[in-house]
């Protein structure tokens, strides 16, 4: 694919716009949650549905995501990434102005599939850009990593704030205005592409994967509400095994697949990304019950409880900036994730030792910052990896990828270790002493999936790829 790269003195400010896409992303996650409450009240949802207005981001994320990383290797990695952004705009504007629960929930439906064409563009076009130099590379893909963490914790302060000081619309509105910068900022900053000369969309394929993974995703998510062993949820289960078996039966017959799966022969590529789908299912419950720790139990309001975040969102993305590049490079890929995932598990079974009439400094900030040095050393090499394996005109591919293996280890892996903190007391809201032995089995889950994430890239990785 041709490309025409910017001058190197704006690339460092693509990078800026890159790394805000992968802010929104995570901040539209995480901003929702204190506002939920409001929204109840105004738009007419029950306790058991309010879930859903996570999970329709969510479900619809994880779902399109392939097909997002596939129009960007056909139709231009640019293109698809602004169309993501005025998308996600207009799904901002619909969920602000919902004046019902439907409504709400076909906003929030919108801006996941907005973000699903912005995630794999993105990382694209960061390839575009930083490919031809590894060291510059490494740098970018640690600022870009860093945004993630900044995202999470921006959309607790910024949710907090904006709750109590405005109203819940403008946490979808807060979106608008970044869109339109977005908009405006990509064609001066961002390589633009041409068309694949022979490039065409694997319809049926698109539709097979989509409906299989955003399957899979909601019969997880759902699943503590409807109940494991319940017949909708391993039915919903069942139609999704159909659905991405049917999908891989056509990438093999298929000239022009959506997901050539010749693409896994790549070196660690596969590997790389089962690290990416094991790091999420471990780190993403890790901050869940460590938020509902301090809030439940240690009884902090919404904005203290982002603020304790903060030591830990400062040291991973010092960590990916200044730390993890520097290592990658003299110890590779293969011993860098072995070593953060091996750290972060050391850091969970810190946090499993939280206590009912604990506190921040002993029960919190210890752990927390061993995991988050974990997650700091782990989480550049295995995105790299993951990213840089795949070949250049399969970038796009490669990018949905990894994007979708970290969204649905993420969706696993909160609602199994979910299921495991209820059954252990996390439940019992107002009981100080089950909750905190429910959030312990938590952590203690979280640990054990990081030490087989750490065993798998033992024996996965063919070699210590650099």
């Amino acid at each position: 694919m041709a490309t025409q790269a910017p001058p190197s003195s704006r690339r460092w400010a693509a990078l800026a716009l890159i790394a805000l896409a992968q802010f929104m992303v995570i901040m539209d996650t995480s901003i929702i949650g204190v506002a939920l409450p409001e929204m109840q009240g105004a738009l007419g949802f029950s306790q058991e549905n309010l879930s859903w207005v996570f999970n329709a981001y969510v479900v619809v994320f994880g779902g399109l995501l392939l097909l997002g990383g596939k129009l960007s290797d056909i139709l231009g990695a640019r293109r698809i990434f602004q169309t993501g952004w005025a998308i996600l705009g207009l799904g901002s504007l619909l969920a602000g102005l919902a004046s019902s629960a439907t409504v709400e929930l076909i906003g929030r439906g919108i801006q996941g599939a907005g973000a699903a064409l912005i995630a794999p563009s993105a990382l694209t076009l960061l390839m575009m850009l930083f490919g031809s130099n590894p060291r510059e590379l490494t740098k970018a893909f640690a600022v870009y990593g860093a945004a993630a963490p900044a995202g999470g914790t921006a959309g607790v302060f910024l949710g907090g704030l904006i709750t109590e000081y405005a109203s819940w619309p403008w946490v979808f509105y807060i979106n608008i205005p970044l869109a339109i910068l977005a908009l405006i900022a990509a064609p001066a900053l961002v390589p633009g592409g041409a068309l694949a000369p022979h490039g065409s969309v694997d319809l049926l394929g698109a539709l097979t994967a989509t409906l299989g993974l955003g399957a899979a995703v909601f019969a997880v998510v759902r699943a503590p509400e409807a109940g494991w062993l319940s017949g909708a949820t391993w039915g919903v289960l069942a139609l999704a095994a159909v659905l991405l078996i049917a999908f891989l039966a056509i990438q093999i017959r298929r000239s022009e697949p959506l997901m050539p799966l010749s693409v896994f022969r790549s070196p660690n590529l596969g590997a790389a990304n089962l690290a990416q789908l094991l790091l999420g299912a471990a780190w993403v419950p890790m901050w869940f019950f460590l938020n509902l720790y301090l809030q439940q139990v240690l009884g902090y309001s919404a904005f203290p409880s982002g603020a304790a975040l903060l030591p830990m969102t400062a040291l991973i993305m010092a960590g990916m900036v200044a730390l993890s590049p520097k290592l990658f490079a003299r110890f590779g890929a293969r011993t860098m994730i072995v070593a953060g995932l091996l750290i972060l598990a050391a850091g969970l079974v810190w946090l499993s030792f939280v206590r009912a009439d604990g506190n921040f400094l002993a029960d919190v900030l210890p752990g927390s910052l061993v995991a988050a040095l974990g997650m700091s050393l782990a989480f550049v090499p295995s995105l790299q990896t993951a990213i840089s394996a795949a070949p250049p005109e399969e970038g796009g591919l490669a990018s949905g990828i990894v994007n979708t293996g970290y969204q649905i280890g993420s969706a696993l892996g909160l609602a199994a270790v979910t299921a495991i903190a209820s059954a252990a007391g996390a439940e019992k809201l107002g009981d100080t002493l089950a909750l905190t032995d429910g959030f312990a089995a938590a952590f203690r889950a979280a640990a054990v999936i990081a030490a087989v994430a750490a065993l798998a890239a033992v024996l996965t990785f063919r070699r210590a790829a650099r």
